[in-house]
């Protein structure tokens, strides 16, 4: 499980390319115990998800660790919900009925607020709302837990990365504890990911997909992590991610996504992935258990 150097010198040679790799003896892991469990937009399996309650979930099953997306409103508001539209977690189409395609950028947060993000999920849940970032944060902080926020669709929203960073330094989550170990922001374009390196450098980022082998000396330059599905690593790729530096000097960590079952758990810890974001958290961490 820890044998890297074998495995990086295997990674290298995929597709036929060879790679002289930075070698190094270990990694910064997320968890010493073992990889870090993150509770995917909360404990979604079991609240709605990127929902207060989600978050509340999480804490009452036990996990520091939650991941959110950050979209932006019409008048500029940073809000908690994964897609670029409202349709699917919310009662948009109802309280709104001649607004298609009903996008988060076409309504205002006054209005977003009136929507019910919860019976779409389950009755209980009804009258759930669409947080703010800002209310997000406090009920992270209250709960104090960590996260894994994700910069959504930052082609949509230009600037949302300035805006996120102070929205998180309103909320005092720029300070040196928060950033030594309580927060990653990550997204899928490595031009929103350098962004926010550059405008913050003390942020711990992420680079969501899974990039070739020849190009992760680039983004080592401004990622700390390279966060791939399952279903598109292996143990040597692992490795070779594992023995680069990243701009922090740590070696990059790998965070793969959405494992909600005990097999892939237990696989992808024999990956020696540093963390597993699940919306089935217990169901993981049981599975873990020994790693």
């Amino acid at each position: 499980m820890h044998a890297r150097v074998a495995a990086a010198t295997t990674a290298a040679l995929l597709g036929g390319t060879v790679l002289i790799l930075p070698t190094s003896s270990a990694h910064a892991a997320a968890d010493d115990r073992g990889p870090a469990v993150v509770a995917h937009r909360g404990a979604s399996a079991y609240a709605p998800e990127n929902t207060l309650a989600a978050v509340d979930k999480a804490d009452d099953l036990g996990f520091g660790w939650v991941e959110n997306d950050v979209q932006r409103t019409k008048d500029g508001v940073l809000v908690v919900l994964h897609d670029a539209t409202l349709t699917r977690t919310t009662n948009v189409e109802e309280v709104y009925p001649g607004r298609a395609p009903w996008k988060v950028a076409d309504f205002t947060a006054r209005e977003i607020s009136r929507l019910d993000a919860g019976s779409w999920f389950a009755p209980r849940y009804a009258g759930a709302r669409v947080p703010t970032l800002s209310q997000y944060m406090n009920r992270v902080s209250r709960n104090h837990q960590k996260l894994v926020l994700e910069i959504k669709n930052p082609e949509l929203y230009p600037g949302i990365e300035r805006q996120t960073l102070q929205v998180l330094s309103n909320e005092g989550w720029l300070d040196p504890g928060h950033l030594r170990s309580r927060l990653i922001v990550q997204s899928f374009r490595p031009d929103s990911v350098r962004k926010v390196h550059d405008l913050r450098p003390g942020v711990k980022t992420a680079l969501l997909g899974t990039p070739s082998i020849a190009d992760l000396p680039e983004y080592a330059r401004f990622a700390d992590q390279i966060n791939p599905s399952y279903t598109s690593i292996s143990v040597g790729y692992v490795a070779a991610v594992h023995a680069f530096r990243g701009p922090h000097g740590n070696p990059l960590e790998v965070l793969t996504w959405t494992v909600d079952d005990a097999d892939t758990a237990r696989r992808v810890a024999r990956y020696d992935v540093d963390g597993v974001i699940t919306n089935r958290p217990d169901v993981v961490r049981r599975a873990l258990r020994g790693y």
